[in-house]
């Protein structure tokens, strides 16, 4: 039972954020274009602990930016984020104001994992745990492209995902 709980507790200090843009069909009605990928659709923005579980999922258009999507899902699974003490982002969440709005939200330090080099292939640490959170969500046939018409559809379908995925580990 003690090394459940501490089993627990340390893969809920330590987060690790992500978004993935995805292509939206013809019928989506809300839709945004990301021009930093060059995809119209949707971007899911997830929260995992180091299992690859995720703790908070926001969807969103696809143009809005990666730190306001993240600061967005940690703003709808608060209650559940009390035990975080650092949160591990790429490049593409740098800045001082995403740093502030998880200090303010969580209380948590912000630790930005950069490429050393520009062009070449490199496995970052830990940040492949939450690429590979992505890769499980895409073996979902419904998910691999936004086929539902309004955002909160297509963020109960990830859950769904997520859910059915842990009953399957059980």
């Amino acid at each position: 039972m003690a090394r459940e709980k501490q089993g627990r507790n340390a893969s809920t200090s330590f987060l690790i954020l992500d978004a993935q843009s995805v292509k939206s069909t013809d019928s989506a009605e809300q839709q945004g274009y990301d021009a930093g990928k060059k995809v119209s659709g949707i971007k899911r923005h997830i929260a995992v602990d180091t299992q690859g579980l995720p703790h908070a999922v926001a969807v969103t258009t696809a143009e809005v930016t990666d730190p306001n999507g993240a600061l967005a899902a940690i703003d709808r699974c608060k209650p559940n984020l009390g035990r975080v003490e650092s949160v591990l982002v790429d490049g593409g969440y740098s800045g001082q104001p995403f740093a502030d709005g998880i200090m303010d939200r969580l209380q948590a330090t912000v630790q930005v994992v950069k490429r050393n080099e520009l062009h070449t292939f490199v496995v970052l640490p830990k940040r492949w745990v939450v690429e590979r959170s992505f890769a499980w969500l895409e073996k979902c046939r419904r998910l691999w492209k936004n086929c539902e018409r309004k955002l909160n559809t297509s963020l109960q379908f990830a859950r769904l995902a997520f859910l059915v995925l842990r009953l399957r580990r059980s």
